[in-house]
């Protein structure tokens, strides 16, 4: 027996080109009574014909007539109606569920976010040793932030999977109204990755400056939190420690905010920044006064060992020298400025 149209399921359903064919016969004949005569005429086996014929029950396209001797056509905007009803109810209902979820789970947000607050002020630092704790907190704090994050990203351009990972917490936040401030180094911009996403943030309204040195890895949330790398050590990854002791965090946003600054605005459709030889120089003289090593300096100023050690050279044989220390007595007696520490005498020995 055939099934009424009524009774098909709210699955979606494709109307065949057979089954269009079956229903502009059924149309033309006032209905489908005789399968052999149908299926004759429009060149069909009885076995696609009977396909079809199903296919149109389904979609309600065919109803059994009062006597169920023959199928008659439905007018397709009543099947339409039939049809979406028992989607449109569907609907309705899971807008209703997601409605209650939403009343029974949000007032919750408040409480967590001030538990958590609480725990993170109880000693004032805690530490993680695993990569993915430090990336689990930093996305929950990307999650609680309210009025501005700060960071400080040393180094040249940034890994492309990290900042294709963060791209959309930080639309998220700037969404929020929260304040989005990075510092890169001047290094960064040769990046096609960093540029790209600076482009794409930068567009929502965050603003992104580069500087010639920087010292380690920090970001702050709210002047309140703040996450700084742990020391490196041979073979074991990176950790990091949240801290959260409020003269500590106070100084550490100071500090961005001086380095902040002195930072030139990156725009990442200009043309590549390149800082000012002499910027360059005054820089490497000035960190080479403090005595650091190669590697040191070379991390500070976002470069290679080998690229450093490549204007360490320029500057010696441009200022007659030999030794690191006579390049920085020699910058003195020239009037050169290095900074808080200008007496050369500071430095040591190759």
């Amino acid at each position: 027996m055939a099934r009424s149209g009524t009774q098909r399921g709210a699955s979606a359903l494709i109307l065949e080109p057979v089954s269009l064919s079956v229903y502009e016969w059924a149309l033309r004949n006032s209905g489908l009574r005789d399968a052999d005569d149908a299926a004759a005429e429009l060149g069909l086996a009885i076995s696609e014909l009977t396909l079809a014929r199903d296919n149109l029950l389904e979609l309600g396209l065919l109803v059994s007539s009062a006597d169920g001797g023959e199928l008659l056509p439905v007018d397709p905007a009543i099947a339409e109606m039939l049809a979406r009803a028992p989607l449109e109810q569907e609907i309705r209902e899971r807008q209703q569920e997601l409605t209650r979820m939403h009343a029974q789970l949000r007032p919750l947000a408040p409480l967590f976010a001030e538990r958590s607050r609480a725990g993170r002020n109880s000693d004032g630092l805690r530490s993680f040793d695993d990569p993915a704790e430090v990336r689990r907190e930093l996305s929950m704090m990307t999650r609680l932030c309210t009025e501005e994050m700060v960071s400080i990203q040393p180094g040249g351009g940034r890994d492309p999977d990290t900042l294709s990972s963060i791209v959309a917490e930080s639309l998220s936040m700037l969404e929020r109204g929260v304040r989005l401030r990075t510092l890169y180094q001047h290094t960064a911009r040769a990046s096609l990755s960093t540029q790209a996403y600076v482009r794409s943030v930068s567009a929502a309204g965050a603003r992104i400056r580069t500087t010639a040195e920087a010292f380690d890895r920090i970001i702050v949330f709210d002047r309140e939190t703040a996450f700084v790398p742990q020391p490196r050590a041979a073979g074991r990854p990176q950790g990091a420690s949240v801290v959260t002791d409020p003269t500590v965090v106070g100084f550490l946003y100071r500090m961005f905010e001086s380095l902040w600054e002195s930072g030139r605005p990156f725009d990442a459709h200009q043309a590549e920044f390149q800082p000012s030889t002499e910027e360059l120089k005054t820089s490497i003289l000035r960190l080479m006064a403090t005595g650091l090593k190669d590697e040191v300096i070379a991390k500070r100023l976002g470069m290679a060992t080998r690229t450093f050690r490549r204007h360490v050279k320029d500057i010696t044989d441009e200022l007659g020298v030999e030794s690191r220390f006579q390049a920085g007595f020699r910058a003195w007696q020239l009037g050169i400025a290095l900074g808080e520490s200008d007496d050369p005498g500071a430095s040591g020995t190759d």
